[in-house]
């Protein structure tokens, strides 16, 4: 069961990487797919539609068709009558007079399944004329129909063709249709095929289109352009409005009275219908959707509407509309889609975003609008409701992606990592057989490529090591950008701990070998902290992880490139060392504001060996806190070196110190006048503006800079030759000397060392003190005597303890000697009461 759900969570996870890799192309589909779900269920169907109108309207229009005229019977043809419905004589009279101006097709929009007298008669003779079509109206399941007037040939009616879409509008135009008796035409196809039959232009129906000529009807289906599911039974197209007025207008008042021109009328297809609003002959068209409040159409402008389409289609080839099949409406739909989420994916500021989408929309309407101007039907709404949802999905993953997600790597980032450990911990609560791990690692050299390289390499980097550990670990291992160079591993399911150190070692080898990085090959370490849940203990992640940190700090303490466990005492260093450096930061801030005494300057006199006098002192840093202890400057000077406190506090000490030498020299004035040795840091020494800074306090002091000894260690000087060379000529004429504390301890190379313009070499302490147990470090330092003299500089021997030690310096010719045979380390006071005493040794 439990490997079971292992290789569920595996396959999960595999399937959340590929969503993680390839955001916007997940994103598209299901959108895409949910957009097309919705839109067959017809939810988005009125919404194409109201697009369907509204290009309509903005189309250019046609001019009106000079091959049909419409007779109207207006409200004030009814009133002039007197009457309604009109009488058959009436209507009769309007057939007699426009048949006089030979026209070549007459349709009466106008039902006459009933007598209307006086004139039955008359109207019938005239509907007998071979070009006279009729309307009827098809039966309605519920049994309602119109028939057609009586005594008419079948081959001369048609059916009322409007069909209504669900808002009501006209759309369509069902044009024919069959049952196993009979074949059924609508009024405008009659009124088309008698209009084209001295053309000889056949018709035949296929089994989804008809044909005319050359021109073939293609059916719509269910789902043609923005429909979806409707009625499509019998041959049904779309009514392509080519113009708000299709054809002349007359009314049957001028038709009686004789006043139009009968070329109006000759060789015409005239059709007879009521625009009055009485007659209730009026519906809604894209031209006036039911939506708006806008004079609705007269139905016999709507059949002149399908009849001058039809004949445009087949005399003037003006195209029909067409429509995508699904597929390619799917993958239309799907493209942008794709828009959407690859313009939110690259765009990240929210006006840059918002104007391209504007742009994409207007842009895919416009497309839309070009292919209907070419009577193509193309979805606008689909299409545009996924681009903005999968727009607006990118932008929300994001949000998710940034707020869980490193950036760069694509990693986990702390918050998620933390909330996978906060899981874990709880399904090892349910099974105890098994324990989790939390591995925290850091480049040991990352700043170093950094800042040589460049950001744009660090990044590489970066990305290369994570490919690294994702590649060493299982699918069901979590591994996590921290921040910077900080990387954390869960390890989950793991029955002990040398399972999570395998995994450590196996990192570690694997981060040795070299990154090649565009031709460059770079070479690091990392450095780890492990650490284990406990299962008779709850754990909060965040105590987890910073264990593991913790462990990762003592494995660098210890020489990096490599692992440490934590232990319950690391985690009581690390809360005292962080103590510590908030309580010297305090300090420091304390002390700038000239608000407090915790840093104290003590002074260890530097001997003359030749003399027995004091020839100067060296200013040692002391730290008591506001409780009265004295820290250690091993404790806080290494803190103060990495937090950068040093460098106000090396200017401090640098002050207080040749305040002191001043006041010295003055009370004690001797020859050579006494000295003062101060010790300089790394960071203080790397300041650009330090030989400003101490040529201030020189003279702010009075002092004479030849009686100011700057010390360094060998490592700054080595750090680069060129720099520490070009540093201490600067200093060097303000007249200050320099002497190379602790020589012998660090890594000076001799050929280096004649080209520092160094007055002292400092013997370290180490090799002093054990003069009298081997003759090693008496030759050491009889070595370092002698090349300090070849060199033209002087030695002072720090360390000396005994008398022993001093006559061997004497006796080795060196110069100067400090350490505790002669005096600790003394405040200012009792450093006065010294040199006042004039002790001789």
């Amino acid at each position: 069961m439990i490997k079971r759900n292992q290789r569920i969570r595996a396959k999960l996870g595999q399937i959340a990487a590929l969503v993680l890799q390839q955001p916007v192309l997940i994103s598209s589909i299901l959108v895409s797919g949910l957009v097309l779900g919705v839109r067959q269920l017809e939810v988005l169907q009125p919404l194409e539609l109201m697009e369907f109108d509204r290009m309509t309207q903005l189309k250019p229009e046609d001019p009106p068709d000079p091959r049909i005229l419409v007779v109207e019977v207006t409200e004030a043809d009814i009133q002039a009558q007197k009457q309604w419905p009109l009488s058959d004589r009436t209507i009769a009279r309007l057939l007699s007079k426009l048949q006089s101006y030979q026209p070549k097709v007459i349709g009466l929009d106008i039902h006459r399944d009933l007598p209307r007298p006086p004139g039955h008669a008359e109207l019938v003779k005239q509907l007998q004329a071979p070009n006279a079509i009729a309307i009827y109206k098809l039966g309605d399941t519920d049994g309602t129909g119109v028939p057609a007037p009586p005594g008419i040939p079948k081959e001369r009616i048609g059916f009322n063709d409007f069909v209504l879409d669900p808002d009501g509008v006209i759309r369509r135009n069902f044009m024919y249709t069959s049952t196993q008796t009979e074949k059924l035409y609508s009024f405008s196809l009659r009124l088309s095929l008698s209009y084209l039959k001295d053309a000889n232009i056949g018709f035949r129906a296929n089994r989804n289109a008809l044909q005319l000529g050359q021109t073939a009807f293609i059916a719509l289906d269910a789902n043609s352009g923005g429909y979806q599911n409707i009625d499509a039974q019998g041959y049904q197209i779309l009514v392509n409005y080519p113009r708000r007025k299709v054809a002349p207008q007359v009314t049957l008042t001028q038709v009686l009275n004789g006043e139009i021109d009968r070329n109006l009328v000759k060789d015409k297809v005239v059709l007879i219908g009521t625009t009055a609003p009485s007659g209730k002959d009026l519906f809604f068209t894209p031209y006036n959707p039911a939506d708006r409040k806008k004079a609705l159409t007269p139905g016999v402008l709507v059949h002149a509407q399908m009849v001058s389409q039809i004949l445009s289609a087949v005399l003037d080839a003006k195209p029909l509309f067409w429509f995508w099949p699904q597929w390619a409406e799917a993958l239309w739909v799907w493209g942008w889609s794709l828009v959407g989420g690859m313009l939110a994916w690259r765009l990240r500021h929210p006006l840059s975003l918002g104007i391209a989408g504007t742009v994409a929309i207007a842009g895919l309407f416009g497309i839309c609008f070009a292919c209907f101007l070419q009577a193509g039907w193309v979805p606008f709404i689909a299409p545009a409701l996924a681009l903005v949802i999968t727009g607006g999905s990118m932008v929300t993953y994001q949000l998710f992606h940034h707020a869980f997600y490193d950036s760069l790597t694509g990693l986990p980032n702390r918050t998620l990592f933390l909330k996978k450990v906060d899981k874990a911990i709880g399904r090892t609560k349910q099974d105890d057989k098994f324990l989790l791990a939390v591995i925290f690692l850091d480049l040991d050299r990352f700043k170093f490529v950094n800042e040589s390289l460049g950001h744009q390499f660090g990044d590489r980097m970066l990305l290369a090591v994570t490919q690294r550990l994702k590649a060493s670990l299982r699918s069901t291992d979590t591994v996590a950008r921290i921040g910077g160079d900080e990387f954390a591993i869960l390890l989950e399911t793991i029955t002990d701990v040398n399972q999570a150190i395998l995994v450590a070692d196996r990192l570690q080898k694997q981060l040795t070998l070299p990154f090649n990085l565009k031709g460059q090959e770079i070479f690091t370490t990392a450095s780890f902290g492990l650490a284990f849940n406990q299962i008779d203990r709850y754990y909060q992640p965040e105590e987890l992880l910073r264990d593991a940190h913790t462990a990762m700090y003592r494995a660098k303490a210890l020489g990096k490139a490599r692992y440490e466990i934590f232990s319950t005492g690391m985690h009581t260093q690390i809360v005292t060392r962080l103590q510590l450096e908030t309580d010297l930061r305090r300090a420091v801030a304390s002390m700038t504001q000239g608000n407090s005494h915790e840093f104290l300057v003590h002074y260890q006199p530097i001997v003359s060996l030749t003399t027995g006098k004091i020839a100067g002192f060296e200013a040692l840093m002391r730290w008591q806190s506001p409780e009265g202890k004295f820290i250690s400057p091993a404790e806080f000077i290494p803190v103060a070196e990495e937090t950068g406190s040093i460098i106000p506090l090396g200017k401090w000490i640098l002050q207080q110190s040749c305040r002191q030498l001043g006041i010295w020299q003055k009370q004690f004035p001797m020859h050579p006048p006494l000295m003062m040795s101060v010790n300089l840091s790394g960071q203080q020494f790397s300041q650009p503006d330090l030989a400003e800074q101490i040529e201030k306090i020189i003279k702010e002091t009075g002092l004479d800079g030849n009686s100011v000894k700057l010390e360094i260690t060998e490592s700054m000087a080595m750090n680069d030759v060129e720099s520490t060379i070009a540093i201490m000529l600067r200093l060097k004429a303000l007249n200050l000397r320099f002497s190379i504390d602790d020589f012998g301890t660090g890594y000076s190379s001799l050929s280096y060392l004649h080209r520092f313009p160094v007055d002292t070499l400092k013997v370290d302490r180490s090799f002093v003190s054990r003069m009298d147990n081997t003759s090693e470090n008496a030759a050491i330092v009889q070595t370092i005597v002698m090349l300090s003299h070849n060199l033209g500089m002087d030695v002072v021997a720090e360390g000396v303890e005994t008398a022993p030690q001093m006559e061997k310096l004497r006796t080795l010719e060196c110069e100067y000697g400090q350490g505790y045979f002669f005096s600790k380390p003394l405040h200012n006071e009792a450093a006065t009461a010294l040199l006042a005493s004039q002790p001789q040794w």
